[in-house]
């Protein structure tokens, strides 16, 4: 990370966000995304989850004398797809390194990694912080192996390494230090995570590993420099890393208040606690004496081979909003949050095939949809109620055969599986509009005369008068009055 400070970030158009206790906090991530191969990168060993421990481990991956690793090209065209979708540079030539450390699971001594020239450089992820858009800079992506996993059974007061995870093909996408509260970098997160599991590059579940995050996390005085970070590793779910990087912050400025230094380091977050504690002193680029790896030569990737991965991808999220602006008119913020997944794009747009007006059916499924999803714990693709369903309820909503309220009735007998036909479930309970402007004015007449001093209070200027008014008719109505024709025809009835 360089040194800038912030007026030198407002002059670069830099990120400078709110301040804590009077320091700006300064968040870098990095992210490992666990590549969706059925093979190691560097060998034919499976990738599968879940396998017995050392079951998985080739000689390639332990680099057993007389192996040589040989590069997996889904691994490669998987980066390829990363870098097209976050607008990144492509290197036509890119190579491979040792990093050496030693750690009980890297029975190799180092890890082979991508360190001066990696193959994704640059981009950028956009995502909406409510209703703000935010855009954050990526440095690089590069391809690397991952180590093997220390298994510790405490109740045994015992330690195990298992190796069938060394191998397993990594992309680690590193951002410049842009990110300013937790609420971003969850968010920053979360547009990631939507991205790599989108062009299917990852299966993204935190809690087996496939996606892990790393949040470098340091504060300053505004128009200071830098301050020292720390690293907070292996953040495997999105509620755990605010509480994290909250954590962090507090504890960074308590100890700087108190006149202590903070040191470079890694920490790991501690959920039962809610504290983060110091693993090791953080290691910068040169302790890893990182040196071409002599077994592989440079990773040459054509202009013809990144057209053809380009021509094989998916329509973008960020494509599809755009299109979702221009297509349906929905604005900005809309079409983010309805290409927040596939399912959830598709169940949009099947919504609008099925008869509902565009912004209805968005306000239908950012609001009453979601809160049910969110209720009870389930995906968009598990919902009682279909796309079809709720397009053709919204399309009684346009042509007045059902008002809003009657509208949510019916969707809760469509969830509570009371039916399955919308106007099966409209006529059964007696939901339908009354659009009859003779029906109307014979409940209005009744309505005026029964109430003559609210007319009275109306014809002298008093508005709250005719809502009292209304209100009288839908409930002389029952509530199947329209609204619309009710406020019209009072409206000329009272002015005769």
């Amino acid at each position: 990370m360089s040194e800038i400070n912030t007026f030198e970030a407002q002059q670069e158009g830099r990120p400078t966000g709110p301040l804590v206790q009077g320091y700006e906090v300064v968040i870098g991530f990095e992210t490992h995304a666990q590549l969706s191969t059925v093979s190691k990168i560097f060998s034919r060993a499976p990738t599968a989850f879940g396998a017995a421990p050392n079951t998985q481990a080739a000689p390639v991956d332990l680099a057993l004398p007389g192996t040589l690793p040989v590069m997996n090209r889904g691994a490669v065209e998987r980066a390829i797809q990363l870098g097209l979708a976050l607008g990144s540079h492509i290197a036509p030539r890119s190579v491979f390194a040792r990093k050496n450390y030693f750690y009980p699971d890297l029975p190799k001594g180092y890890q082979i990694s991508q360190f001066e020239i990696p193959v994704v450089q640059g981009g950028s992820v956009s995502f909406f912080l409510g209703q703000e858009q935010k855009t954050v800079r990526l440095v690089r992506a590069h391809l690397e192996e991952d180590a093997g996993k220390s298994l510790h059974e405490d109740f045994i007061g015992q330690s195990g390494i298992d190796l069938n995870r060394a191998g397993t093909p990594l992309l680690e996408i590193v951002t410049e230090p842009d990110i300013r509260s937790s609420a971003e970098a969850v968010a920053y997160a979360r547009e990631l995570h939507k991205i790599v599991t989108w062009i299917g590059i990852c299966d993204g579940n935190m809690q087996e590993g496939s996606f892990r995050c790393d949040a470098n996390v340091s504060v300053r005085k505004p128009g200071q420099p830098l301050g020292t970070r720390r690293e907070i590793k292996n953040l495997n779910s999105f509620k755990f890393m605010q509480q994290a990087i909250d954590y962090e912050i507090r504890w960074q400025i308590e100890q700087i208040e108190d006149g202590h230094a903070i040191e470079q380091a890694t920490v790991l977050f501690d959920p039962d606690t809610g504290e983060t504690r110091a693993m090791r002193t953080k290691e910068d680029a040169a302790d890893y004496r990182y040196f071409p790896d002599p077994d592989l030569p440079p990773l040459m990737i054509a202009p013809e081979w990144v057209e053809r991965v380009r021509s094989a991808m998916p329509e973008l999220p960020r494509a599809m909003a755009a299109r979702f602006v221009a297509q349906h008119a929905l604005p900005g913020y809309d079409a983010a949050q309805l290409t927040q997944s596939k399912a959830t794009a598709a169940y949009f747009e099947a919504a609008v095939q099925a008869g509902a007006a565009s912004k209805l059916a968005s306000n239908w499924i950012m609001g009453e949809l979601s809160r049910r999803l969110n209720a009870g714990g389930i995906d968009i693709a598990q919902a009682p109620v279909t796309a079809a369903q709720l397009g053709a309820l919204i399309g009684r909503i346009g042509d007045g055969t059902v008002s809003n309220n009657a509208a949510r009735q019916v969707f809760e007998a469509l969830w509570n599986g009371e039916g399955s036909d919308v106007d099966a479930v409209i006529e059964a309970k007696g939901l339908r509009q009354v659009n009859d402007s003779g029906a109307l004015e014979a409940i209005l007449d009744e309505v005026i005369a029964a109430n003559p001093k609210n007319v009275e209070e109306f014809r002298a200027g008093k508005d709250k008068a005719f809502n009292a008014l209304v209100g009288q008719a839908m409930k002389a109505s029952k509530g199947k009055a329209n609204p619309a024709q009710v406020n019209e025809l009072l409206r000329k009835k009272l002015q005769q």
